[in-house]
């Protein structure tokens, strides 16, 4: 089996070292350490031009949300304004690192279900742009924070629109009983938009949803945009409202390993602006403009994550092990729910990939895991491996697990490299200890 370069970004040298962006990672791994995260800030610049160019072409009005979940940092922040995007944050952190990044408070959107007076506070005195109302509770604690500081706040309600996409059941968020939202089925998405027309300092834009993640078909967004128009219309009649807004999420689907299918975002965002017309037109609702929140599908595929190999072990008659100087603390994403990863020995990316082994972290734990029973080149100790597809959900859920300082972040571009996040240092770990 060769090395399958699922991705355009990657590649394989003259001297069969596997490339980002045209780098040798064997290169950066002896310049930076390991280990190490690299971005590939135009591999990021394409995805987001990818999504603003066609949610021009085929919607009235649009705006692409940065779901800054995925990766949060100043330099990710910095990209997103200069494509235009605007960015959806789901905390007082995600929005303070915005800001100290420069970008626009306006263009910032906050999400979250338990968003703390505090956490509201805070968006209001930044003078955010939109609040994404998630209850009864918090639209309450917005109105008062707003009339505190003499403003209207704009608002968007989380509507809960009962679907299943048929994604992992730990990344479903559109269900009935989920955490999060108003569920129409049960009639308190209609009695919360009720209650926010009756807020003095809050202005309704219209209504949120969002299905789950890793969608690669557009059934699920046909499904939800059917289910939101009607809840639209049928809101309209009931209370004289109709949205000006409506957020049909994120959820774009990401190629981790070859048997998946890249994204062909076009065909997605043309189909889903088709069944957009067609219920407003069934509906006789004026086209609302549309947001998307793609964050995994615009970073995922720009990251990847090098390691340096400490030992191999074969246990006769069972299974092998490749060690590597990570794992779960700088990636969970396997431990969490068990999401696949594509590794290469880097130095070794043009042999076959004919050795069966589990990629094993250093954490002093059995789930430890990056990857399980996976074909990769045969390892030795010093090799380099290399975890394709990590620029989403991996340095953004990172921590200090067996006290483990988080890697270091450079960014790669044709024009050169940076780094975007310094490598933590043991000092850092004991920082705030007293």
């Amino acid at each position: 089996m060769k090395t399958a370069l699922i991705h355009d970004n990657y590649g394989i040298n003259e001297q069969g070292h596997f490339t980002v962006c045209g780098y040798d990672t064997v290169e950066l791994a002896k310049e930076y350490g390991t280990p190490l995260y690299l971005l590939d800030e135009d591999k990021v610049r394409a995805m987001s031009r990818l999504y603003t160019f066609n949610a021009k072409k085929y919607y009235r009005k649009a705006r692409i949300l940065f779901a800054s979940k995925a990766l949060s940092f100043k330099g990710i922040y910095k990209i997103a304004d200069e494509e235009g995007l605007c960015c959806d944050t789901v905390s007082s952190g995600e929005i303070f690192t915005a800001l100290s990044a420069g970008f626009p408070p306006e263009k910032i959107y906050f999400h979250g279900n338990n968003k703390t007076p505090e956490d509201i506070d805070y968006a209001a005195r930044s003078n955010i742009g939109c609040f994404i109302a998630d209850n009864l509770t918090e639209l309450d604690i917005i109105d008062e924070t707003a009339a505190r500081y003499g403003k209207k706040a704009n608002v968007v309600i989380r509507i809960t629109p009962g679907i299943d996409p048929h994604t992992n059941v730990k990344v479903v968020t559109g269900s009935v009983d989920s955490k999060f939202g108003n569920a129409i089925e049960t009639g308190q998405a209609l009695e919360i938009v009720e209650y926010a027309l009756k807020k003095k300092n809050i202005n309704l834009k219209g209504y949120h949803c969002h299905v789950g993640s890793q969608i690669f078909d557009p059934q699920p967004f046909f499904d939800a945009a059917d289910i939101m128009f009607e809840f639209i219309a049928d809101a309209k009649a009931r209370t004289g409202y109709e949205a000006e807004v409506l957020n049909l999420g994120g959820g774009f689907g990401v190629r981790y390993i070859p048997e998946q299918k890249n994204l062909d975002v076009e065909f997605m965002l043309s189909e889903i602006a088709g069944r957009v017309r067609e219920n407003c037109e069934k509906y006789g609702i004026a086209e609302p403009e549309i947001n998307f929140e793609p964050g995994r599908s615009i970073v995922a595929a720009a990251g990847v994550t090098l390691y340096t190999v400490g030992n191999v072990k074969t246990i006769t008659g069972y299974k092998s092990y490749i060690s590597i100087d990570g794992g779960m603390a700088d990636n969970p994403r396997y431990a969490l729910y068990q999401a696949p990863h594509y590794p290469i020995v880097a130095n070794k990316a043009d042999t076959d990939m004919d050795f069966v082994a589990d990629i094993a972290g250093r954490c002093c734990e059995s789930g430890d895991l990056i990857e399980e029973q996976v074909n990769v080149q045969k390892a030795e100790p010093g090799d380099i491996l290399a975890v394709c597809v990590t620029g989403a959900y991996n340095y953004s859920m990172a921590s200090n697990y067996n006290r483990l300082p988080r890697p270091a972040l450079v960014m790669l571009s044709k024009s050169g490299k940076r780094i975007g996040i310094k490598r933590e240092t043991l000092e850092d770990l004991i920082r705030n200890d007293i």
